[in-house]
């Protein structure tokens, strides 16, 4: 059984990079034609969405996405949550550069527009100039404040350097929460931590049944330059560590949530 199921997986994520691939060279033609780049967040989201699908992934998502442009933070469990949240909402990414030489991921993160950080010190005020200018083009970015990955059952201190960007460029900040679930239990696959590598990891989860992603997007925090960033960085902490308990409990309330089936 699982020997199918990782065949029928893997064909359904080669054709969903196809696709994929597909639209990219698409969007540059098209830049290249008008002679001008593209918002690229629309057709990302697109390509996310169908990258999700093909790795066999069930969302469920509650809450409202605020209106862009905005700084979204989330806690971090794998590099399945790029795919995740890019195929919900339009926007950019913030990750460090080793994601860009990963396998796919990094081929499809790049394609996306992600930002890439070089880490480092120093670094931290670059990177804040680039998701700022991203947001003053009006398009939303995505940052992990904890700066790892963790096994998905709790939230690690946020770093407060790059809500910078958010004070800067005048927009809101949005925390989500993101919790994998399997068989009504916390999923202890899809976490990607240490010195896991990745197209193992890929594997081990095309191989086994679809994982419940459940995402809560919480009320929207507006900052303003008198803002207390290490205080903020505490509530939004409290806030995405506060849904995954309840994530973990009981899931998202249904009532507000909304679905996306998996294609096996």
């Amino acid at each position: 059984m699982q020997t199918l199921r990782l065949i029928t997986r893997l064909g359904l994520f080669g054709l969903c990079l196809l696709l994929i691939a597909l639209v990219a060279i698409a969007v540059r033609t098209i830049e290249y034609l008008g002679r001008r780049p593209l918002d690229r967040t629309p057709w990302a989201r697109l390509c996310f969405g169908g990258a999700a699908r093909g790795l066999g992934f069930r969302v469920q998502q509650e809450g409202a996405i605020a209106r862009g442009p905005v700084l979204f933070v989330s806690n971090h469990v794998s590099w399945a949550d790029i795919p995740v949240l890019g195929g919900i909402a339009p926007l950019r990414f913030l990750s460090k550069a080793e994601v860009a030489r990963w396998p796919l991921i990094g081929w499809l993160a790049t394609q996306a527009g992600t930002l890439f950080i070089r880490r480092g010190s120093g670094r931290a005020g670059e990177s804040c100039s680039e998701i700022s200018r991203a947001l003053n083009q009006s398009q939303s970015v995505l940052i992990f404040p904890e700066g790892t990955t963790t096994v998905g059952l709790t939230v690690l201190p946020f770093h407060s350097r790059l809500l910078q960007s958010a004070v800067d460029s005048g927009v809101m900040i949005q925390p989500i929460t993101i919790g994998y679930r399997r068989a009504g239990q916390p999923d202890h696959l899809a976490p990607f931590v240490g010195d896991d590598d990745f197209q193992r990891h890929l594997w081990r989860l095309l191989e086994q049944p679809p994982t419940l992603v459940s995402l809560i997007f919480h009320e929207p925090v507006a900052v303003n330059p008198d803002t207390d960033l290490r205080q903020l960085c505490t509530t939004l902490q409290t806030t995405v560590g506060d849904g995954l308990r309840r994530i973990h409990r009981s899931g998202p309330t249904a009532a507000n949530s909304s679905s996306v089936a998996s294609l096996t």
